[in-house]
């Protein structure tokens, strides 16, 4: 059993939603998850991990611009 402290997410690891917990708070990184706002709700719930991208286009109200931001963004699953 391992313990709920990560540094990374494996592409196909099934996680537990404290571990993704834990790793969003120590890392910059964007989740993107199928449960939507109940991501954090059940410690317990397992969610896999389904993909993974280095950045992510993002429209700016500022200058009415897409631009690129470098930030590994994850794709989870509830399982």
């Amino acid at each position: 059993m391992r313990s709920h402290r990560i540094n990374s997410l494996e592409i196909g690891a099934n996680y537990k939603a404290k571990e993704i917990d834990s790793f969003v708070s120590t890392t910059d990184v964007v989740v993107l998850s199928s449960n939507e706002e109940q991501l954090f709700t059940d410690p317990e719930r397992e969610y896999k991990v389904e993909g993974s991208y280095k950045g992510f286009f993002e429209h700016s109200s500022e200058d009415g611009e897409k631009h690129f931001r470098e930030k590994r963004a994850y794709i989870i699953e509830k399982v």
